[in-house]
């Protein structure tokens, strides 16, 4: 029993002596605890103005709300990281320092490992926020895709297509391939091409498309229409018919459908003959032939050859207007399928 109460008086003892001693040192790390956490807290408070401030300038650079952010951001937790270091310092805890500071870098390298296709993702988002190759409503085409630029985020770039359907692309993916702008230049290039026979006028055929296309309002006088010669077949000289339209304003493939009517039908008119591509037909057993009397022939000519329609193709401005708006409105009304500011 008394070896038993020594043992326990003994432990006691050691434990009101250990606690003793680390009360004593609480007591005198103290003040350096108290001024360390101070510093820090200020360095936290202070990390947001200052880092605002510190950001201003770029704004003269990059008018990139995104690009700021991120810049004030990584220099918040510079700042705080700082604070951080010169608390540890303060307390005595230097080591513990070096390791946030090494360890800090250490971990960056990891995550980027980690998550390299989102780090690849963002730096993309970066790019296209300070370089801007589109902007919202613009036309563009990226890996065959071809739409309406709805909105751009951090994470993608959302497409409203001429279907009416919402195409999300991750920034990374049009950084990286080819970008076809449709809207950067207002003045878009047209052509189609009509078959005249051999036996008709060049000339004549070229002056009565030209004055279809000088007749048509949506048709830019400068650059110039063209009406070229394009190639050789077997039964028609094919004619090319290079035209511009003002993109912003009217859908090319609109005013291309009613430059076509017109030009057929003017041809026509002038008695320009459009054959269809030669065909060489074989009747192996042979084909009666029927002698029929003058009269007989000029019905059946009469009767074989169709008249040919004066319908009209004359539409209005409105008519040929471009879809780019109607596309716009659309996505303003549909559901937003991606949550986020735009960065552009």
């Amino acid at each position: 029993m008394e070896s038993d109460a020594f043992g326990l008086t003994d432990t006691l003892n050691i434990l009101s002596t250990q606690l003793l001693q680390l009360w004593e040192a609480t007591i005198k790390v103290m003040p350096s605890f108290v001024l360390g956490l101070l510093v820090f807290l200020i360095f936290f408070f202070l990390a947001k103005p200052f880092s605002a401030l510190l950001v201003h300038p770029i704004a003269y650079i990059s008018d990139s709300k995104l690009v700021q952010n991120v810049i004030r951001r990584i220099i918040s937790l510079f700042i705080i990281l700082l604070g951080l270091y010169i608390f540890l310092s303060i307390v005595g805890l230097t080591q513990a320092a070096l390791a946030i500071v090494s360890g800090t870098g250490l971990l960056g390298i990891i995550i980027g490992f980690a998550f390299k296709d989102i780090a690849e993702n963002f730096i993309s988002s970066l790019l296209l926020s300070v370089q801007r190759p589109f902007l919202i409503g613009d036309v563009i085409e990226v890996q065959g895709l071809k739409g309406v630029v709805n909105k751009v985020t951090a994470r993608g770039t959302t497409l409203v297509d001429f279907d009416g359907n919402h195409i999300q692309i991750p920034n990374a993916t049009i950084y990286k391939n080819v970008i076809k702008n449709f809207s950067a230049n207002p003045w878009v290039r047209g052509s189609f091409v009509v078959g005249i026979g051999y036996d008709a006028s060049i000339q004549k055929s070229r002056q009565t498309i030209l004055a279809v296309l000088n007749e048509q309002n949506e048709v830019l006088k400068d650059p110039e229409p063209q009406v070229l010669i394009d190639s050789l077949g077997s039964s028609t000289i094919n004619i090319v018919i290079n035209f511009w339209v003002d993109g912003h304003q009217y859908a090319l493939n609109k005013v291309a459908s009613v430059l076509m009517h017109k030009t057929v039908r003017h041809l026509e008119a002038a008695g320009i003959n459009m054959p269809d591509d030669a065909r060489e037909v074989i009747f192996p057993q042979g084909i009666p032939v029927v002698q029929m009397n003058n009269q007989e022939a000029v019905m059946a000519e009469a009767v074989d050859k169709p008249p040919v329609k004066n319908d009209s193709a004359e539409v209005s401005a409105q008519q040929l207007a471009s879809d780019t708006q109607d596309i716009i409105e659309q996505a303003k009304n549909a559901r937003d399928p991606e949550e986020g500011k735009n960065i552009i």
